[in-house]
């Protein structure tokens, strides 16, 4: 396995809508697992291909019960609502409260080419929302109320998006009232 450069905000491939993987081959498994260790490296909490500068869809999350990689993943459904603090690896030190469903059901396929369904709530069902925006070419400040930087003030979006965009992902939880976690 390697630690992967990650890509930051400014990078094109942040904004393009990653391609469908084909097949799972040794390559994506790989990459999956490549993935994987440089989310444990940044301390996220999960982590889309484009964020190391391949545009495929794949992600990789790990909320504490173990890493989940999804290959296509498509959110099926999500219910209720929830709003928290989020930050993304490829926008550090930027973090945003944003609005998504409090419970999703996740489909794609694992590193080995099989069906799997993922049902999550809480920081589970916001890391997986998180990195299929990714997919996306969406970022979480494109989403978010407000945008705060590390060690700053609240800002309204409007101040805080870079180009026309606000500027997004989850990191392993922090506690007390600093943000949820960055991917």
């Amino acid at each position: 396995m390697a630690v992967l450069k990650l890509c930051y905000l400014g990078d094109p491939v942040l904004r393009m809508k990653a391609k469908p993987v084909a097949k799972v081959t040794k390559r994506i498994a790989k990459l999956l697992k490549d993935m994987e260790e440089t989310m444990y490296a940044a301390d996220g909490v999960g982590l889309a291909a484009p964020q190391v500068g391949v545009s495929e869809r794949l992600i990789v999350v790990d909320v504490g019960d173990g890493p989940i990689h999804l290959v296509n993943p498509v959110l099926e459904s999500g219910e209720g609502v929830d709003v928290d603090q989020e930050g993304c690896l490829s926008i550090p030190g930027v973090y945003g409260y944003v609005e998504r469903y409090a419970r999703v059901v996740v489909s794609g396929l694992d590193a080995k080419g099989r069906p799997i369904r993922v049902e999550g709530t809480g920081l589970m069902a916001r890391a997986l929302q998180h990195e299929i925006d990714h997919l996306d070419g969406i970022l979480f400040t494109d989403k978010a109320t407000s945008l705060v930087r590390a060690g700053e003030g609240e800002k309204t979006v409007a101040a805080g998006r870079e180009g026309g965009k606000a500027a997004g992902e989850h990191a392993r939880e922090s506690g007390g009232s600093g943000p949820v976690g960055e991917s």
